[in-house]
């Protein structure tokens, strides 16, 4: 194979997240890893927010993060019908609010008085928005090289009401004083909007992105399905696609919160929430948490009674065909008390990365999501903190198993591995040319055993680790791992 054939990596950084790298699997396998549930950072609970917190947004301004969130309180009312029967009705206590938090680490929130809008005859608040419906608000930091500075802050609202639905844009100098961008709404008519769409500056293709929502009918049945589209300058979009997903059945997805991660910015990943209708009602509803309330709110509807939803991963190279694993990413948990419902775990569109909970430690992911949802006067935003590129890995049991890479070359002088290791485990990579040989000096027997944990580990043959002379030669990687699990790997 010659490099013009070759998968060319560079210096980007690898997630081993699909089978973009592997040729080969013999007794290894690709693992999905979970997020770990910490504590609740946000409680809705002020007049202007509410129980029905959804589609919140996350974004890092100049070492400060901010949460973008919906203030919105709905109250279920029990009453009688006609004929003696218990209904439900639903009433909302205010409008809907678009609020904003900050925090220097990710974990303590403030809500600061920004005096931009009035609630209840005062301005001592942190609302930023409050003239939208009730399908959110998605801001975005815009990082288009010729973003005007006065409108260094974008966002998309559903222009709820209006037909056809659409979506209205916003622009700001500091994601704080919002005013309208574009005379007329975007894509009108081209989705239903139902849900959290987002729009940002995808500079790996050098066009904004959106991701919409859309219901279509598929044997008679409503079903919830997600579109792309691009546009050069927010104004003329392409015709909409639906997402694919090879090999894996339908699902219903609410939500999409797809990104380019930031450290490997030519992979997207998308943490959506899935929707399940578990109708009709039978005595597994009876023994899931809050029957009561359950019970009140399939009066209304039966779904929302029945409806459950948590989290999964998707992953793309394209941003339109995505690798979606079928295990939940989060599960609704042991809670006993505001979980296990439609609304549940609805992840924000965002990931931080922050300290670790361990005092010195290594950073990680903090992932943010929903609970409590349509329940008393307010609902929580839960962190969940997951090892820094720890979506997926590439693991074999003690037995040991082995991965062979496609052909491929790089730039770069040193292969650092994001791996974990038990004290028994361990790993070696064995450099070999296209043709499978070994390289003299890089292969297997001349590699030292890589044991231990951590984020950035020098891989070192016998003769020491500058792959300089490799650097744009096709090559494979042969690697061999026992209890051991590699994450992401990067010439540098």
């Amino acid at each position: 194979m010659t490099v013009a054939t070759a998968l060319a990596l560079r210096s980007d950084r690898e997630l081993l997240v699909d089978h973009h790298l592997i040729d080969v699997l013999e007794g290894a396998s690709l693992r999905l890893h979970h997020p770990v549930p910490r504590e609740v950072v946000l409680k809705t609970d002020r007049p202007w927010e509410g129980n029905m917190n959804a589609f919140n947004t996350l974004i890092e301004v100049d070492g400060v993060y901010r949460l973008y969130y919906r203030g919105w309180q709905v109250d279920l009312q029990a009453k009688s019908d006609a004929e003696g029967k218990v209904v439900s009705g639903l009433n909302a206590a205010h409008t809907p609010t678009i609020c904003m938090a900050t925090s220097s680490d990710g974990r303590h929130w403030a809500r600061p008085d920004l005096g931009v809008a009035e609630f209840a005859g005062s301005r001592a608040n942190n609302i930023v928005f409050q003239e939208l419906g009730w399908h959110g608000f998605s801001p975005f930091l815009d990082t288009n090289p010729d973003a005007k500075p006065d409108e260094r802050f974008k966002a998309v609202g559903v222009n709820d009401g209006a037909k056809p639905i659409s979506l209205l844009t916003f622009a700001s100098p500091d994601g704080i004083h919002w005013r309208p961008l574009l005379d007329a709404p975007i894509l009108a008519g081209k989705g239903d909007f139902d849900s959290h769409n987002l729009v940002y500056w995808d500079q790996r293709v050098g066009r904004y992105r959106c991701y919409l929502r859309l219901n279509r009918q598929v044997d008679g049945k409503r079903v919830r399905d997600i579109m792309t589209t691009t546009s050069p300058d927010l104004r003329e979009w392409d015709e909409p696609v639906l997402l694919q997903y090879a090999g894996v059945p339908y699902e219903e997805l609410y939500t999409n919160n797809v990104q380019a991660y930031y450290r490997a910015p030519q992979l997207y990943v998308g943490l959506p929430a899935r929707y399940v209708e578990r109708l009709p009602w039978s005595p597994t509803m009876d023994q899931l948490p809050e029957r009561e309330h359950r019970e009140l709110r399939s009066a209304t509807s039966m779904r929302y009674g029945t409806a459950v939803s948590d989290a999964v991963l998707m992953t793309s190279r394209d941003g339109q065909h995505f690798r979606r694993w079928g295990e939940a990413f989060i599960r609704p948990g042991l809670r006993t008390v505001g979980s296990w419902t439609y609304g549940d775990i609805y992840p924000a569109w965002g990931i931080l990365e922050t300290v670790a909970d361990t005092p010195g430690g290594e950073p990680e992911l903090s992932i943010y999501a929903s609970e409590g949802y349509w329940r008393g006067r307010g609902s929580s935003v839960r962190r969940y903190s997951l090892r820094v590129d720890g979506f997926v890995s590439l693991n074999a049991p003690l037995a040991g198993g082995r991965m062979r890479t496609k052909v491929l070359t790089f730039t770069g002088s040193r292969l650092s591995l994001n791996v974990s290791t038990s004290a028994a485990g361990g790993m070696r990579i064995g450099i070999l040319d296209a043709a499978g040989a070994p390289i003299p000096g890089f292969g297997m027997d001349d590699c030292w055993e890589i044991v231990g944990d951590t984020l950035d580990y020098t891989v070192t043959w016998r003769d020491g680790s500058d792959l300089s002379a490799l650097a744009g030669r096709p090559i494979r990687l042969d690697i061999q791992l026992s209890d051991a699990d590699l994450y992401s790997l990067q010439f540098c």
